[in-house]
């Protein structure tokens, strides 16, 4: 018999977390005049909270200049990427993941219209090919392209994933995604919402297919298939009906696909504001941590990092007065402090 005393096990360290910012999320707020690229990036290096910068492509944008900003500020371009339709925007996809390749970003984030060029509704096929001809792409560049789950995109209908990812999967290739719960979350409780999306809004209000703490969850399905290779996190409350300050058009209201993350001073917000409503997104963001602080265990491919993606425009934070910047701050501060919870 072995009356030896076990060897004490040093407690797990979580290993540092890469956190983002998008670069349109640098500023205050819409009402304001928006800070110059160069001295947004500013902002980012002095701010010590972020570990690089994700810039999505402007193609009225001189980009020549931010190769010497990266230098100057030490703030790398980790993540690059833009929206694009097929059948149109083939040749600005490769050129966006060439100069990905050149800044040594390693992912390019695709939001890919629902419609092609010609008008005609994407097939599955269609989507795969894109992602394959971008891969490709992405393969000479050292330059991995992601397919982000958008409102307004083909993958809005969160049950075409699977499909795109099986008719992938007969080239013997994995899909990519980009997570953002929120484009999900958000759709908890409003009919309209869910219907854009195919799903029944039942008696749960969609929670079944949306909610944390749910195995049938899309999101939860995408991580343990290993499909989520880029997150983003921007809070979302469930049931609000619209953003009535941000307008798509002169009389559509943009979507609510934005909730401030911290408490927003007196009218500044077009509701009031309780901070129970942040509970569903935080849970599943939670959860996401999870599942990135145990996939080397498990062997299963994980987000290495973390985009903060508040923003403006009428969809998110357009005609709010609250400080998107801070949001963005306080974002990165609580993802820290969970990641090292843990450990």
């Amino acid at each position: 018999m072995n009356n030896q005393a076990p060897t004490p096990v040093e407690p797990a360290t979580a290993p540092p977390l890469s956190i983002g910012i998008n670069l349109d999320g640098v500023l205050v707020h819409d009402g304001l005049m928006t800070p110059l690229a160069r001295t947004r990036m500013a902002w980012v290096k002095h701010s010590g909270a972020f570990d690089y910068i994700e810039k999505n492509i402007d193609p009225t944008e001189d980009f020549a200049p931010y190769f010497r900003w990266v230098e100057q500020y030490g703030v790398p371009i980790k993540v690059f990427g833009g929206i694009f339709c097929a059948g149109q925007d083939e040749h600005r996809m490769r050129w966006g993941l060439r100069t990905a390749g050149q800044l040594g970003a390693k992912f390019f984030n695709m939001q890919l219209y629902a419609r092609h060029a010609d008008g005609h509704t994407l097939t599955d096929r269609e989507v795969a090919d894109f992602f394959l001809s971008a891969l490709e792409h992405g393969a000479h560049s050292g330059c991995q392209p992601t397919l982000e789950v958008h409102v307004d995109m083909w993958s809005e209908r969160f049950d075409r994933i699977e499909a795109v990812a099986n008719l992938l999967a007969q080239s013997h290739v994995d899909l990519a995604l980009t997570l953002d719960h929120s484009h999900l979350i958000f759709k908890i409780d409003n009919p309209a919402e869910l219907a854009l999306s195919g799903v029944q809004a039942g008696s749960d209000g969609g929670r079944h297919r949306l909610a944390p703490h749910n195995p049938q969850a899309f999101y939860t399905q995408w991580l343990q298939a290993g499909w989520v290779a880029h997150a983003h996190t921007r809070s979302v409350a469930t049931g609000v009906p619209g953003n009535p300050r941000g307008k798509r058009t002169r009389d559509v209201q943009g979507r609510a696909i934005q909730y401030p993350f911290m408490a927003p001073p007196a009218g500044s917000f077009h509701s009031d504001w309780k901070a129970e409503r942040l509970l569903d997104w935080k849970t599943a963001v939670r959860e996401l941590l999870v599942h990135m602080r145990l996939q080397s265990s498990h062997r299963l491919r994980a987000p290495q990092h973390i985009s903060c993606e508040f923003i403006p425009f009428a969809d998110y934070g357009g005609g709010a007065r609250y400080s998107i910047w801070d949001n963005n701050l306080a974002c990165a501060a609580w993802l820290r402090e969970e990641w090292a919870a843990l450990a």
